[in-house]
């Protein structure tokens, strides 16, 4: 009798773990190559998405946020050359020459925050003679001099300004994030024309997607020459939210529940393709960056829609696991951060490590299926 009941109870325990969807393993207990575990995956028309748990999570609680920077006005970004801001003392001075002018591809960043800032490659910021998006993560040490920050232009046929500084964005005050498609040739390719040409293609998808349902609303996005007014159209948004609130949701009452197995990230796949990882060092930093990472990927689906079919589970955490490379670019600044670019046959992956004291542990790790 003790021995039957025992074997109901673990036939029910397993079919709880099956239609949870969820695998039973607890944090330290990982044992992929990665360090990293990919879980059951969240669907919603031509995007999945697999949430990843990591053997291991660091405190993050250090690290300033561009949106939390921006907001708070500790954080100033200007065209390159406009301001003389102030010059402190410090091993990390990199100040711009003023009498250099604005140019396309640089920007100045201050950032007056006791705490050091986090940078992700694909943010926008906006305003000054043009939208821009930071073409690489990086770390900005607290109270900082004035750094030249690296960047690619998303708005192509405006250089008037229309605001000495740059700010948040557009919906909600948030710095937006580009989709994959236009992050990656800012990572990868480090290429403007390519930049360019992706704004410009993704801009003509979201109009040949809208006409037919709201003809206005695409002749506004046709009119405007900026990627970030495209995808802060209210129809353009509601498009969007319609793929991203379903998966925003389910994963982010998900992170609650998996906090002690360190949700760190997730695998994307879009129409039936694995495309893009980000992973992060902690859950706390995840459901920062979470609300406009899955509106960019589903911006990303929006405007390449095409038939869909499921991808596997094994597959996501074989391409998660793949991190050998046949070449690694790494550029650092000692004592604050060291940037690795890994190219793999197929892939390209981006780690940020932070060097700060009592640190010594990747920030974020992104992953381009190429």
């Amino acid at each position: 009798m003790k021995t039957k009941l025992l074997f109901w109870v673990a036939v029910l325990v397993g079919i709880g773990v099956l239609f949870s969807g969820q695998s039973p393993a607890k944090a330290g207990e990982i044992h992929s190559a990665s360090g990293y575990k990919v879980l059951a995956p969240i669907r919603y028309g031509n995007l999945t998405v697999f949430p990843v748990v990591g053997q291991k999570a660091h405190d993050t609680g250090d690290f300033l946020t561009l949106d939390e920077g921006l907001r708070s006005g500790e954080v100033v970004v200007s065209e390159y050359g406009s301001i003389r801001p102030l010059i402190r003392r410090g091993p990390f001075r990199q100040i711009p020459d003023p009498a250099g002018g604005a140019q396309v591809n640089r920007l100045v960043l201050v950032n007056n925050a006791k705490r050091p800032l986090l940078l992700l490659a694909g943010e926008i910021v906006t305003g000054g003679k043009q939208d821009r998006v930071i073409g690489k993560d990086r770390l900005v040490p607290a109270e900082s001099d004035p750094i030249d920050l690296s960047v690619f232009c998303v708005e192509p046929g405006r250089w008037v300004g229309t605001s000495s500084k740059f700010g948040a964005g557009y919906a909600g005050g948030v710095v937006p994030m580009a989709a994959p498609g236009v992050r990656s040739k800012a990572m990868a390719d480090k290429d403007q024309t390519k930049v360019w040409a992706e704004v410009r293609k993704a801009q003509n998808e979201v109009v040949a997607g809208m006409a037919p349902a709201a003809p206005t609303a695409a002749v506004e996005v046709q009119s405007t020459s900026s990627y970030a007014r495209v995808m802060d159209n209210k129809a353009v948004r509601k498009q969007v939210d319609s793929i991203a609130v379903p998966i925003e949701n389910s994963y982010r009452g998900l992170m609650k529940q998996l906090r002690d197995q360190n949700a760190l990230g997730v695998v994307v796949a879009v129409n039936g393709e694995i495309i893009w990882a980000d992973m992060f060092a902690s859950t706390d930093l995840l459901q920062k960056y979470w609300p406009k990472l899955v509106r960019s990927y589903a911006s990303e689906a929006m405007v390449t829609r095409a038939k869909s079919k499921d991808v596997e589970e094994r597959l996501a955490q074989a391409f998660l696991d793949n991190m050998e490379g046949k070449r690694e670019v790494v550029e650092s600044e000692p004592g604050l951060y060291r940037h690795t670019e890994i190219t793999g046959e197929d892939f390209k992956a981006f780690e940020l490590t932070s060097l700060l004291p009592k640190t010594g542990f990747d920030l974020h790790v992104a992953k381009i299926a190429e």
